[in-house]
């Protein structure tokens, strides 16, 4: 097999896994989501490795469309109140540091949301509001999940990505905002 023909496979192959993924999202669970987004006062987001790249760059985009957004480990990030949604990423719902901190969270009188593979955990199952995102994640053991030919949480880390972007369209939509007012909160100078 040449090395054009085993590129396309693995294209198609991908491509194959997020769409079994987007098949499998459960709406109800989504749109509870976006709604427990638009009613917070404040957002405070968490993540750790690639899943945390995926929700830093979510809570970027929370911030364009005028929710004040705080990534928690920054310094001049301030505490959580009552009022509040911490939103914190925990792909196999047992990620160490991740299930302290949303604990921690629960003392803060703030609303949780979990975004994990495996809500069957503890830290998602205590939750206010669970996201399963049914993709193969590292770790994960939800027989619900689709399955993955790429290695460790590929799928789950990739979809985290598609699937922020169209909750971003979906939140702007539902809130009545143009492009031109999230391009106007950018960031201006770079």
């Amino acid at each position: 097999m040449t090395f054009t023909e085993r590129y396309q496979n693995y294209v198609n192959m991908i491509l194959a896994e997020h769409q079994a993924v987007f098949d499998a999202q459960n709406m109800e669970e989504l749109l509870t989501f976006i709604q427990t987004i638009m009613e917070a006062r404040r957002i405070f987001v968490v993540g750790a490795g690639r899943e945390g790249i995926a929700a830093r760059s979510f809570a970027m985009r929370i911030m364009h469309l005028g929710k004040e957004t705080y990534w928690l480990w920054d310094d001049t990030t301030p505490g959580m109140k009552e009022g509040d949604l911490f939103l914190a990423v925990d792909g196999s719902g047992k990620i160490g540091h991740i299930d302290y901190l949303v604990d921690q969270s629960f003392h803060t009188g703030a609303r949780v949301a979990v975004i994990t593979g495996a809500p069957q955990e503890r830290i998602p199952q205590a939750a206010d509001c669970v996201l399963f995102v049914p993709a193969a994640v590292y770790k994960g053991t939800d027989p619900r999940a689709v399955q993955s030919a790429q290695p460790m949480g590929n799928l789950f880390e990739q979809h985290l990505f598609l699937l922020f972007d169209i909750v971003v369209m979906l939140l702007r939509e539902e809130m009545g905002l143009s492009y031109e007012q999230m391009e106007s909160r950018h960031r201006n100078i770079e």
